[in-house]
Formats: structure tokens, sequence, C-alpha cells
């Protein structure tokens, strides 16, 4: 039988959350020794759960590796948006200067005598 983080997690926290509801009752019970026991199973089972779940999640290696690699695309992007935003300012003052000096020169059909 193979060990499997992703079933044994929900189990251990509601071991976990039946423990701590037990304390109570041990404790109305004036049974101090019966209420630290379950306490202390509490304790146990909440840091086995939070084990479990640190285990099924990709590990923090990897998550670092992927968002370096999404920063680094992030990077390549907005320098290609910016050198893509300059280019075009530039198709427009072309442009922009194209059309000044159409208006500028001569009008056709004027007379220059």
């Amino acid at each position: 039988m193979t060990f499997k983080p992703t079933i044994w997690y929900p189990i251990a926290v509601v071991l976990g959350v039946l423990n701590l509801a037990a304390v109570g009752f041990a404790a109305q019970s004036a049974e101090p020794l019966h209420a630290g026991t379950h306490a202390a199973l509490a304790v146990a089972f909440g840091l086995w759960a939070q084990r479990l779940r640190h285990r099924r999640k990709p590990g923090n290696q990897e998550f670092q590796t992927s968002l370096d690699a999404l920063e680094t695309e992030m990077v390549k992007l907005r320098d290609e948006l910016t050198e893509t935003q300059e280019r075009l300012d530039f198709a427009e003052r072309v442009l922009a200067q194209g059309q000044e000096t159409r208006r500028v020169g001569p009008q056709p059909g004027a007379d220059h005598q």
C-alpha cells in the first residue's frame, strides 16, 4: 500500500479537530491528564496535517524556479513592448512631418506671377 498524502491530510485534520473538541469535554469532567492527552494529540495531528499539506504542494524550489522564469519572461515582454511603442512613436512623427511638408509646399493650381 502506497502512502498518499492527499488521502491522509483530511484524516489528520479531522483527528486534530476531534481531539481539540475532546479537550473541552475532558476539562469539563475535571480530568486534567485526560484533557492534556487530547491537547497533545490535537497538536500532533495538526502538525502532521501541516506536514502532509506541505508535501502535497510543489516544492518551494520548484515554485521559486517557476516564479523566476515568469519574471524573466515578463521583463522580456516589457522590453519588447517598450521597443514597439518607440517604433510606433517614430512612425507617427515621420507621418506627421510628411503631412506638414505637404501643407507648407506650393498649392497646386496657384499662380505665382
